[in-house]
């Protein structure tokens, strides 16, 4: 199951980022983009969960903490992400989102006091490394441009508030709630607040009537928000947070791939060493706990 789950995570949440930027590339302002957005993933896991009966009610101090939960998860991070789509590529805007797997650990441990995983370490570091990799050229080439760095900030700032989304969904599971009805509530304080933030810009809530628009809109609110989000929470309460986030390092294979083809994304030596350090990396990080370290003090 954790195999499926883990697929199911890195296929459809590696093919999102690049409907994020077609809606970017839209009329639709993105406060209300992304309000529209998780309305439509609310409402069918409302529909689902009722219809199922699995829709479970939680107190009043729960839901504040689905609040903050949308606020970080259904909200602020995506909204970083779409302004975000403006500056870079939809790639490596899935390159920078990798770093929730360090975000996450650091995360655990402070809020949680978790141990981490020994082959957090050196995973991360071949991760991360590899991204490093990965965006060396474009920094190259652009000299640090600050659009690029805006681009750059922007990612690296949703990725966090997805992060601290991460530690409420485990808070939420550590206290027995049900995963799927604490999603939905979130979402749904989530879309209100990106709608409420759309009312104070004084944004219209016209629809864009288009193919790219409605279908990159249907594909993040079903495939985007409600599976992958039920399957990445669901992976995260059965393999702990940092395990789970470490799926983030294996979006660039499927976002890049799809950034080559439709935007043009270009290759280069870096690049491909970059990729082979990111699934090396987890290959470290799914092997028998300790392994690498027990193996450097043999050799030590």
């Amino acid at each position: 199951m954790n195999t499926l789950l883990y697929l199911a995570v890195v296929l459809i949440w590696g093919t999102t980022w690049i409907a994020i930027a077609l809606q970017q590339e839209s009329s639709v302002a993105i406060p209300v983009s992304i309000s529209y957005r998780f309305l439509l993933s609310a409402a069918v896991m409302f529909l689902l969960l009722l219809a199922l009966r699995r829709l479970r009610a939680i107190s009043p101090r729960d839901h504040l903490f689905c609040l903050l939960q949308g606020c970080c998860v259904f909200g602020f991070n995506f909204y970083c992400f779409y302004h975000a789509a403006a500056y870079i590529s939809s790639g490596l805007e899935s390159v920078i989102f990798s770093m929730a797997v360090l975000f996450n650990a650091v995360n655990s441990m402070i809020f949680f006091r978790q141990r981490p995983s020994p082959n957090l370490l050196p995973a991360a570091l071949l991760g991360l490394t590899g991204i490093v990799a990965l965006f060396w050229q474009d920094l190259a080439a652009t000299q640090m441009a600050p659009e690029l760095l805006k681009g750059i900030g922007l990612c690296a700032l949703g990725t966090y508030g997805f992060s601290l989304g991460n530690m409420l969904s485990t808070r939420h599971q550590r206290r027995g709630l049900d995963i799927l009805s604490t999603n939905t509530y979130a979402m749904t304080y989530g879309a209100l607040l990106m709608a409420a933030i759309a009312l104070a810009q004084g944004a219209s809530f016209q629809i864009e009537f288009t193919s790219h628009y409605l279908g990159s809109l249907l594909y993040l609110a079903i495939f985007g928000s409600v599976i992958a989000f039920a399957a990445y929470f669901s992976l995260l309460g059965r393999i702990g947070a940092g395990a789970a986030a470490y799926s983030t390092l294996l979006f660039p294979l499927v976002a890049l791939t799809i950034s080559t083809i439709y935007e043009d994304y270009q290759w280069h030596l870096n690049a491909v060493i970059g990729l082979c350090l990111i699934l090396l990396g987890n290959l470290v990080m799914f092997a028998k706990p300790g392994i690498f370290t027990q193996r450097w003090r043999h050799t030590a």
